[in-house]
C-alpha cells in the first residue's frame, strides 16, 4: 500500500548509533529536525538527504545513514548511523617546497633539496566535540613550526566558534625576484627571512549553511641584509624589518553536496582584509576576493561544475613580498602552472565537464581497526577550458619586466582523469593546451576548486 505522502508524520524520537568517540551533541546539530516536529511525508526523504550530506562534511564519518522508522499513531523514529573515521594522524612530511609538483619538475629541475622534512600531527575530534589540532614540525628547505587549534562551538547554542594558530618559519633559500612571471630562488648559508605570527578567529554559524568569521593576526618578518640589497623593494622602504596587524571578514555559503569532492550544489566566499589596522602598520594594504563555484549533474554520471573568482588590492605600490598573484593554491589557469602572475587585480574563470567512469567502495577487513578497512574510490574523465586576466603592477610596466602574461587574456583546455578516494584524497593527472602554443602533462593531488 502506498503511503500518503501529504501528511503530517511527528518526529518521536532520534537515535544515535556508531559514534563511539563523537559527542551526541555534534551531530544533533547538523539535524534539521528535532523530537516534537511535525514534518509533511513527501517532504521527508530530502530533508534527510540534506542532513546525510552534512553529517558527511564533517569529516568525522566515513558513512552515514539516517533511517525512518515508525512508531505508530502517525509518528516517527529517526534512526542515524554513522561510521567513524580514525581521528589522529601523525603524518612525515616529505613535500616539495614549490606550489606545484609542475614548477618543482619544470622551473627547478626537481631538485630534491627542495623538499621539506618532518613531522605533521592531526587531532581530529578532541573530546568528541570536533575540536581540531594541528601540530608542524618541519625542516629542510624551508624551516617551520605551528600550532593550530579550532574549536567549532563555545556556546550552549552552537553558533559560535574560536581558532587559535601561531608559526615560524625561517628559510635560507628564499625567492628576491620574479622573472618572466617565474620566482628567481637565491640560496645563502644563513637564514634570510624569518617571520612569525599569531592569529584568533571568531566564527558564526547562524543555519546550517552560512559562516561568518573575523580574523585579528600580527605578523612580524626580518631579512637579511644579503636580501635586502638583492631587492631593496622587498619589505618596501629599504627596510629589513616588517611588523603589521591585521582585520580579516570572511562570509562562506556553502551548499556543497560533498566538500572533499563536490558533484552538485554551489559555494559562494567573501574574502575582505586590511593590513596595518593597530600598533604595527609597517604594511598598509587592503584586499578583497569573491569566488563562486557550482556544480551540477547534467545526466545520470555526467557533471558540470564552474568557478568564477576575482580579486582587488590597494594601493599598487607594495613590498614585493607582500604582492598579490595568480599561481597558488587553485587559483590558476590550468597549463600556467609554472608560473607566478602577480597583479593588483586578476580574474579567472575555471570550467570542467566530466563523466564518471567508476566507482565502487569497499570494506576491506584487512586492518584491525575498522577506520582503515573503508575504501572508496571514484574515477572520472574530464574536459576543461580556463581562462584569466591580470592587471599588472605599475613597477613591473615600468621596467618592462613580466609582462608577458600580464595586461592580456590567457587561457588553457585539455583533458584529464580524476581520482578520488579516502579520506579526501584527489590525484588529478591533467594533459592542457595554452594560448601560449604551450602544452603539457601536470598532476595535482589536491581537488580542481
Amino acid at each position: 500500500m502506498i503511503a500518503d505522502t501529504s501528511r503530517f508524520v511527528q518526529v518521536n524520537e532520534i537515535i544515535l548509533a556508531g559514534n563511539k568517540h563523537t559527542r551526541n551533541t555534534i551531530i544533533q546539530r547538523e539535524l534539521v529536525l528535532k523530537p516534537g516536529d511535525y514534518i509533511q511525508l513527501g517532504y521527508l526523504p530530502e530533508v534527510l538527504e540534506k542532513d546525510k550530506r552534512k553529517l558527511f562534511n564533517l569529516h568525522l564519518f566515513h558513512t552515514v545513514q539516517i533511517y525512518s522508522l515508525d512508531a505508530g499513531d502517525g509518528k516517527i523514529n529517526l534512526l542515524v548511523e554513522v561510521d567513524e573515521r580514525w581521528f589522529t594522524f601523525p603524518v612525515p612530511i616529505f613535500r616539495l617546497s614549490d606550489r606545484n609538483f609542475n614548477e618543482w619538475w619544470e622551473n627547478y629541475n626537481h631538485d630534491f633539496n627542495r623538499v621539506n622534512y618532518g613531522l605533521k600531527l592531526y587531532q581530529y575530534n578532541l573530546w568528541g566535540r570536533n575540536h581540531t589540532m594541528t601540530f608542524t614540525s618541519q625542516f629542510g628547505f624551508q624551516k617551520r613550526f605551528e600550532l593550530v587549534y579550532r574549536i567549532p562551538y563555545i556556546n550552549k547554542k552552537q553558533k559560535q566558534g574560536l581558532a587559535f594558530e601561531m608559526d615560524y618559519i625561517e628559510a635560507k633559500n628564499v625567492a628576491d625576484s620574479t622573472i618572466n612571471h617565474k620566482l628567481d630562488f637565491f640560496k645563502y648559508d644563513r637564514v634570510l627571512r624569518r617571520t612569525n605570527g599569531i592569529g584568533l578567529t571568531y566564527t558564526y554559524r547562524k543555519n546550517f549553511y552560512n559562516y561568518h568569521r573575523i580574523k585579528y593576526e600580527y605578523r612580524q618578518t626580518t631579512i637579511a641584509d644579503t636580501l635586502q640589497e638583492l631587492n631593496p623593494n622587498y619589505l618596501g622602504g629599504d627596510r629589513t624589518h616588517q611588523k603589521y596587524d591585521a582585520i580579516t571578514y570572511e562570509f562562506i555559503s556553502d551548499h556543497r553536496d560533498v566538500i572533499a569532492y563536490p558533484l552538485r550544489g554551489y559555494i559562494f566566499s567573501l574574502h575582505l582584509q586590511k593590513f596595518g589596522v593597530g600598533l604595527h602598520n609597517d604594511l598598509n594594504k587592503t584586499e578583497g576576493y569573491a569566488s563562486f563555484a557550482w556544480f551540477k549533474e547534467v545526466s545520470k554520471g555526467f557533471f558540470f561544475s564552474n568557478l568564477s573568482f576575482a580579486y582587488a588590492s590597494s594601493p599598487n605600490k607594495l613590498p614585493y613580498f607582500n604582492y598579490g598573484a595568480m599561481g597558488y593554491d587553485k587559483i590558476f589557469v590550468r597549463g600556467y602552472e609554472v608560473y607566478v602572475i602577480e597583479g593588483p587585480q586578476f580574474f579567472l574563470n575555471k570550467t570542467t565537464f566530466k563523466r564518471r567512469i567508476f566507482s565502487r567502495n569497499w570494506d576491506l577487513n584487512f586492518w584491525a581497526k575498522d577506520q582503515f578497512n573503508y575504501f572508496p574510490l571514484a574515477i572520472y574523465l574530464k574536459a576543461y577550458a580556463d581562462a584569466g586576466y591580470v592587471n599588472n603592477y605599475s613597477a613591473y610596466e615600468k621596467r618592462g619586466v613580466n609582462t608577458m602574461l600580464s595586461d592580456k587574456f590567457i587561457g588553457g583546455a585539455g583533458v584529464g582523469l580524476d581520482v578520488a578516494t579516502a579520506y579526501d584524497v584527489v590525484v588529478r593527472f591533467e594533459y592542457t593546451f595554452t594560448s601560449q602554443n604551450t602544452n603539457g602533462f601536470f598532476l595535482h593531488i589536491k581537488k580542481e576548486f
